[in-house]
């Protein structure tokens, strides 16, 4: 009982403290006269990915590699599986030219390097610095690259949304930088005091329940921390924007591999036994695989393709609970 208040509680946390720092954090930086362009593809892309971070950077320095990672990976995939094929389903998402060009070759290159990087069982702290210098790279060439009218119009509507769902979070309107800047340290607060309830939930119910933790992690923990970029792309598909549902699982789940495990990596033990994950990255290289097909084939991924990928994310899930 005790572990399963800790998860609930753990999650809701994470999922306000997600939107209360995403808010206070962006009406900092256009206080401070940051344009919203690069708001919207920093701090809002971010934003949404915190939980995650927090959770692996937490599960690594308590000493629980196998959640870190199962909280990456599983995010990923149900990231496609659930969340882009939920938002289809809602609505059928058109897909960005220039994402096709631009973040699907880095979303298929950061799968290739965790699965390089798992094959001796162990992500090392100089692999973490290279994820975490990954990550900067990449932000820098986004910003760089977002030129064009239309890459300004969809953050500007990803940063509405986000705006949008921070309001329903019972995030209060940010005025001036001070105010600003408390909002998100009250969110930030709320994240860490979260994800260390989540992370002792997690484990204690896998100790309870007699599940592996690497099972826990890819499953409870992956959606539990995956809830800020659900809200965000239902919101999203619901007021016409599913476009931007298909961005926020691209970026997240590049996020995930250079923040997410860059960080856990330098401040703890991250590793699992490749027999032990083989299939769980074949899973999410399958998933990977399948997003990329119909971002790259298609100028909409319909319901149709929406129904796919929730099925096959209900296939993996089966396939993962009956390897325990």
């Amino acid at each position: 009982m005790s572990a399963l208040l800790h998860l609930l509680g753990g999650g809701l946390l994470l999922y306000f403290g997600a939107q209360w720092l995403v808010a206070g954090s962006s009406a900092l930086a256009l206080a401070l006269r940051i344009p919203q362009l690069i708001v919207g593809l920093t701090v809002v892309a971010y934003g949404t990915s915190t939980p995650e971070v927090i959770v692996s950077v937490q599960a690594a320095l308590d000493g629980h590699p196998a959640v870190a990672i199962g909280n990456v990976v599983g995010s990923n995939i149900a990231n496609i599986g659930l969340i882009l094929g939920i938002a289809a389903l809602i609505a059928p998402a058109r897909v960005d030219g220039a994402l096709r060009s631009r973040e699907l070759p880095v979303l298929l290159a950061s799968t290739v390097l965790v699965v390089g990087m798992l094959v001796d069982g162990a992500i090392s702290r100089i692999d973490g610095a290279v994820l975490l210098g990954c990550g900067i790279l990449y932000t820098t060439w986004m910003i760089r690259a977002a030129r064009a009218a239309t890459v300004v119009a969809v953050a500007k509507a990803d940063a509405v949304v986000e705006r949008d769902v921070a309001d329903a979070a019972g995030a209060p309107q940010a005025r001036g930088a001070a105010r600003s800047a408390l909002i998100a340290l009250f969110g930030l607060g709320v994240l860490l005091v979260g994800g260390s309830l989540f992370v002792d939930g997690a484990v204690a119910a896998a100790h309870t329940l007699g599940m592996s933790e690497r099972l826990v992690g890819m499953t409870v923990v992956a959606v539990g921390t995956s809830l800020p970029e659900l809200v965000t792309s239902v919101v999203a598909a619901r007021r016409g924007h599913s476009d931007l549902a298909i961005g926020n699982v691209v970026g997240s789940n590049i996020f995930n591999v250079f923040l997410c495990l860059g960080a856990s990596a330098l401040v703890g033990n991250v590793g699992a036994e490749p027999r032990e994950v083989a299939v769980d990255l074949g899973a999410l290289g399958v998933m990977t695989a399948v997003a990329a097909v119909l971002i790259r084939t298609y100028r909409t991924i319909s319901r149709r393709e929406g129904a796919l990928a929730l099925a096959l994310y209900a296939l993996f899930l089966a396939t993962t609970i009956s390897r325990g």
